[in-house]
């Protein structure tokens, strides 16, 4: 564990020490998944511990815990208004994408050459997580989905390669505001009413106290507590023959759903949930990459998985247009509504700023509703391609 702490850090200090251009390219979560991998791979710690295990099994509960008692729905919607849709139809488009490429990466005739495995659609869920809300819902995903450590591999790098296109995409897209406006005949006085709506809400957190912790810790603990007891009685759920819910699903989908029951109560006012959230689950990224075995990769494998990565990317954006034409909303709400997706809170602010810049609280409650959403719909992208690939 002192390990895997010690990666995490140490990436953050030399992003946030040096200011390296690379890393606007390459975020420290690519090193961090990376470094526990070489380590492993090279004897210093082992494929298999105890840390990695209780992680796995109440570390990743907690974060999700801690993740989504703070989504608040009615706040994007007060300011993004049916920006809202659009970005819920785009996370359709990444089902349907994530699907769709999947089925084609088996049916191509490459095989001999770039092989995709029946069960990659356990990637596919991965990185369908990953593509609805972000990091933790692609880690999230890829346990409920029983994936492996090369799942995550695959997913991480088609993540990675694939939005280095896409953002830039969403950022120059803003040269063309003026013109696609018009086209799509948006109300003028849509962008002015979001920003009154952004400029009345305040998303800033109140310093922590002893007590706020405590309600924290009692949340994520107890919640994760009657989730796990839970999943160990509630009986698979079978499909077609195929076991599409098991134990490790019925997990995630219960605390999950325990944590967005807790975010309408005054829950949601407890600060320090966030970052808390975020440092679980980049020590349990870690975890993950200590699990991967270098001698098992396929490298062919991952190159197929991005190729096909890049058709669903651009199907998700079908899909954003057609919700743009559907509600008549501007370019500024259809580009944060596809990083919210795609970037996750990560990235939607920094596509808000560019933008407009008084959008970016809006932004990340959008990013929210993406993680409030990304554990169901990516467990259903893997389940579904788990039942067309037989």
């Amino acid at each position: 564990m002192t390990v895997l702490i010690s990666v995490v850090a140490f990436w953050f200090w030399l992003e946030q020490r040096t200011r390296w251009k690379l890393f606007e390219y390459l975020p420290p979560l690519i090193f961090i998944y990376a470094s526990p991998v070489l380590l492993s791979n090279f004897g210093v710690i082992p494929f298999e511990n105890g840390a990695y295990d209780f992680l796995r099994k109440y570390g990743l509960p907690m974060f999700i815990v801690l993740m989504l008692i703070k989504v608040d729905v009615l706040g994007a919607v007060r300011i993004m208004g049916k920006g809202v849709f659009v970005m819920l139809i785009g996370s359709i488009g990444v089902v349907f994408g994530g699907v769709l490429a999947y089925t084609l990466g088996q049916s191509i005739q490459w095989a001999p050459y770039f092989p995709l495995p029946e069960d990659s659609w356990r990637a596919f869920g991965t990185l369908a997580g990953s593509w609805i809300g972000g990091t933790g819902n692609m880690t999230a995903a890829h346990a409920g989905l029983e994936g492996t450590a090369g799942d995550l591999t695959m997913a991480a790098a088609a993540d990675q390669m694939v939005y280095l296109v896409w953002l830039p995409i969403l950022l120059g897209s803003k040269a063309f505001a003026d013109h696609f406006n018009r086209w799509m005949k948006v109300p003028e006085n849509r962008i002015a009413q979001m920003e009154n709506a952004a400029a009345k809400f305040d998303s800033r957190d109140s310093a922590p106290n002893m007590t706020s912790l405590l309600y924290l810790a009692l949340l994520a603990i107890g919640f994760t507590w009657i989730a796990l007891g839970l999943s160990e009685i509630l009986p698979p759920v079978v499909v077609g023959g195929a076991t599409v819910i098991t134990a490790g699903t019925w997990l995630i989908l219960l605390v999950t759903t325990f944590a967005l029951i807790a975010s309408v109560t005054p829950a949601r006012r407890l600060p320090a949930a966030q970052p808390i959230a975020m440092a679980i689950i980049y020590v349990y990224v870690a975890r993950v990459g200590a699990t991967m075995d270098l001698s098992d990769a396929s490298f062919s494998t991952i190159g197929a998985f991005v190729m096909m990565a890049y058709v669903w990317i651009f199907i998700h954006g079908a899909f954003i247009l057609v919700g743009a034409w559907l509600f008549r909303v501007d370019l500024h709400t259809v580009a944060i509504a596809s990083a919210a997706n795609i970037g996750g809170a990560a990235s939607a602010p920094i596509v808000a700023a560019h933008h407009r810049e008084t959008l970016v609280p809006a932004s990340i409650l959008m990013a929210l509703i993406g993680y409030a959403l990304g554990n169901y719909l990516a467990i259903l992208t893997g389940r579904i391609g788990q039942l067309i690939g037989g």
